[in-house]
């Protein structure tokens, strides 16, 4: 498997980290059903109030890397509509897929994630972004063919279905790079109460300080594809999963309302 080489500077010195560069392209978007919704019950615990002094929202460096992974372990993973329906951990959940760590990893030296903390260090929210560039479909798919993880290899091959039916630098050809919000995390006990919508908004003032002319997101929950139009995102293309198909039978069959994927933008500079 070839390297990705990233440069990044950490404790004031530049330090040189290898990732496998597998998983170069749009990642799933996270579940936001509750996270960008207000007065909305979650099973499975009590909900926990929250206002904006008691978290803070910071850039996620290589020494977050094992605090976001063990976060995304027990909300993300386990909750992302196509996870579920391919059971992707397994029967009871309870199993790892390091492929999809991986993925998640490699992002993290780009410096363009952020996650919200509170003042005792919790993790209670992550949103994962990175940058795009056209010219990669042929490797994308070859990777995501090539993925050893048989479960997970499903999903990245839909991923490289939506960027090739998306085609977003054909519809932007004046755009040559753009943002990519990839996954989007928030703790079940603390949803509801704008953390995934402080995470995004935070993102697009990262995104526009950097000089990104677009910011792009794959919604692949029913919700969560709302909830970023309300943030006044456009949507330019969807794929209902009844249409991606194996041997004639769909891939992915989620629980309504997630019947499709949609791929989101919102323009940045003109």
């Amino acid at each position: 498997m070839s390297q990705l080489f990233i440069r990044c500077d950490q404790a004031g010195s530049n330090t040189e980290v290898a990732y496998p560069d597998y998983y170069d392209f749009v990642a799933v978007t996270a579940p936001m059903d509750d996270a960008l919704r207000r007065n909305t019950k979650v099973e499975g615990g009590p909900q926990v109030a929250m206002s904006e002094q008691d978290y803070k929202i910071v850039p996620v460096t290589l020494k977050d890397v094992e605090k976001v992974l063990e976060h995304l372990r027990r909300f993300f993973f386990r909750e992302e509509p196509l996870n579920v329906c391919i059971n992707l951990l397994g029967e009871r959940g309870d199993e790892k897929c390091q492929e999809l760590e991986n993925y998640c990893i490699q992002t993290i030296p780009e410096g363009l994630s952020l996650m919200a903390v509170t003042p005792s260090d919790k993790v209670v929210g992550v949103i994962l972004n990175g940058s795009h560039e056209p010219g990669h479909l042929d490797e994308m798919q070859r990777n995501a063919d090539n993925c050893p993880h048989a479960r997970f290899r499903k999903i990245l091959q839909l991923l490289v279905a939506v960027d090739r039916g998306s085609d977003v630098f054909s519809k932007f050809p004046d755009v040559d790079k753009l943002f990519e919000v990839r996954i989007v995390s928030v703790d079940s006990a603390l949803r509801g109460q704008g953390i995934a919508k402080a995470l995004i908004e935070k993102s697009r003032e990262l995104a526009k300080d950097q000089k990104f002319p677009l910011i792009r997101v794959d919604c692949t929950s029913h919700f969560s594809a709302r909830a970023v139009a309300r943030l006044g995102f456009e949507c330019v293309f969807t794929l209902r999963y009844e249409d991606h198909c194996h041997n004639g039978e769909p891939v992915f069959r989620p629980e309504i309302p997630h019947n499709q994927v949609a791929t989101y933008v919102l323009r940045l500079q003109p």
